[in-house]
């Protein structure tokens, strides 16, 4: 899980001149084992402790500069930049929520991020911090990049196996015989190397095919071509 860190008062921490706050992440954060970065209002990475960068497998300096939601696996990107964007607009001063990124090949890891407001000496949003908890998790299982990996039909056939839809349902609604859905299924089900609807599905939200939030399910377009 990482080690415990709260700021219960961010600007306390990271507020003032800009030098001191880098000298705060090469200090204090690294010296902790601390997996945090902070953003500005573009959702930009400013700085980064090495423990964070460690985790997306780059250098601090590497980070300085890359968007934060471009580090985030696709199908939790949208929710957290809409997190994130709150923060930003003053909605709220923190969140916590799940987080999924990619590495590299199809290795990815999975934690919690928190998120906070760092306010300036005037009391104004200056900037955000998000800090990671990593947590232990299967590596080599989620589809990462934008790999075309299902055909439309294929798509709303495992969307349907989701939202609990039969066999008879699917085929009335993609105009399909029940031979053909067993067709895709069989092919589905061979693709994701599981043996029934149910690990199917467990299997594809394990993969990040589905978007995080949504009902019915549905396949994110990253990954349908």
């Amino acid at each position: 899980m990482g080690n415990e860190f709260a700021i219960d008062d961010p600007h306390d921490t990271l507020g003032g001149d800009p030098e001191q706050r880098d000298g705060v992440f090469r200090t204090v954060f690294d010296r902790a084992g601390v997996r945090v970065a902070a953003l500005d209002h573009t959702l930009l990475i400013t700085d980064a402790s090495a423990g964070f960068a460690a985790e997306f497998g780059r250098t601090v300096p590497g980070l300085r500069g890359v968007l934060f939601p471009d580090l985030l696996h696709p199908s939790v990107r949208e929710r957290l930049v809409q997190q994130l964007t709150r923060l930003v607009e003053g909605q709220r001063q923190r969140f916590v929520d799940r987080v999924l990124a990619p590495l590299s090949g199809s290795t990815v890891f999975g934690g919690e991020l928190t998120g906070f407001v760092v306010h300036s000496e005037a009391n104004q949003v200056d900037g955000l911090l998000v800090v990671l908890r990593p947590e232990p998790m299967e590596r080599g299982t989620v589809v990462v990049g934008k790999r075309k990996l299902l055909s439309e039909t294929d798509a709303q056939i495992l969307e349907g196996i989701a939202a609990g839809a039969s066999t008879v349902q699917l085929a009335a609604l993609l105009y399909l015989s029940c031979g053909g859905v067993e067709y895709h299924l069989t092919a589905l089900l061979r693709l994701m190397k599981v043996g029934n609807r149910s690990a199917l599905v467990s299997k594809a939200y394990s993969m990040g095919l589905f978007g995080v939030g949504t009902w019915p399910p549905r396949v994110l377009p990253d990954y349908v071509g």
